[in-house]
């Protein structure tokens, strides 16, 4: 898969390009309905299935204050973006010049840069300054260009369509198992293993302990995952080690404050400090609280393996 760096840098023309745009944020199943229909029609048409993304996402420029906290890193979203079988993908830098860009511009833009036969969207895409673009303008004004427009149908999930907000809301609340079936697999997070106080260890269950990449992070409390090493391309081993993953502020400790991110690695010893990982939440086996003495939280804990090794069926 190629990643351009904007469509200003495009250079050769892509070759009969099916195009879809949107921030794609999560790559859920209704992204994937999308993807799906584009690349079919790349294959049948003998030609390119495009992906017209932005980086960073456009509320992080147009109102930061409401800028949602984004449920992939680019790295995730590129890897995710190949796997759906993408040929190219156009990662527009967003600027505030460029956010002043008129719909009508944009789709001459759009036109005269990557020079789509198809566009596929979907079915609440807007475009353009203030959102002003419309399903009907962007209809209208594609055939004058030369190239088709389809509207995707929304895709439905856990009692409603599926969309992005929906799934930070129910990681959010402590929900991985619904976000789940509606991103079509586990949410992950990414991040270096860092020293931490080991407590973990010196409670008997050591932990690999996180620096954290991406924005949105679960419900504080105790879950119940895989953890894999990345290489240093960023690609994750085949190997899935399951994990007891913590995310909250310890509060049994009083002199803990600070937010952490840790996973025990079920029957494993070994190094992983300086390496980065990817952590995959499975079920939240409890909400974060704190215990009368560190003899009642190490029971606790012992109880939370238990509890994992039965639900991931590990030995």
């Amino acid at each position: 898969m190629r990643h351009i760096p904007g469509s200003a840098a495009i250079g050769e023309p892509l070759h009969r390009p099916i195009v879809t745009i949107g921030n794609f944020d999560g790559i859920h199943l209704g992204h994937q309905a999308i993807l799906k229909t584009v690349t079919d029609r790349a294959r049948d048409l003998e030609g390119e299935a495009v992906v017209y993304t932005f980086e960073p996402h456009p509320r992080k420029v147009l109102r930061p204050e409401k800028a949602p906290a984004l449920l992939t890193t680019l790295e995730q979203k590129l890897e995710l973006l190949e796997m759906a079988g993408v040929d190219v993908v156009v990662v527009e830098p967003f600027t505030e010049a460029f956010a002043r860009t008129g719909a009508d511009a944009f789709v001459q833009l759009l036109h005269q840069r990557l020079r789509p036969i198809e566009v596929y969207v979907g079915y609440d895409f807007h475009f353009g300054r203030d959102r002003e673009g419309s399903m009907r303008m962007l209809t209208e004004m594609g055939p004058r260009l030369g190239f088709a427009v389809t509207i995707i149908p929304e895709v439905t999930a856990e009692d409603g369509d599926v969309n992005s907000t929906r799934i930070r809301e129910l990681l959010t609340q402590g929900e991985p198992e619904r976000a789940a079936r509606m991103l079509g697999r586990p949410f992950t997070i990414r991040g270096s293993v860092v020293r931490g106080d080991a407590r973990g260890r010196i409670l008997g269950f050591p932990t690999a302990n996180l620096e954290v990449e991406n924005e949105l992070l679960p419900a504080a409390g105790v879950y119940v995952g895989h953890l894999r090493v990345l290489d240093s391309e960023g690609r994750s081993s085949p190997a899935e080690l399951p994990a007891v993953i913590n995310l909250g502020r310890r509060p049994t400790f009083e002199d803990s404050q600070r937010f952490v991110v840790e996973a025990h690695i079920l029957d494993w010893n070994g190094d992983l400090y300086g390496r980065r990982v990817e952590l995959a939440f499975r079920a939240r086996l409890r909400e974060e609280r704190r215990f009368p003495s560190v003899d009642a939280l190490r029971e606790q804990i012992a109880r939370d393996v238990e509890d994992g090794r039965r639900r991931l069926g590990a030995r």
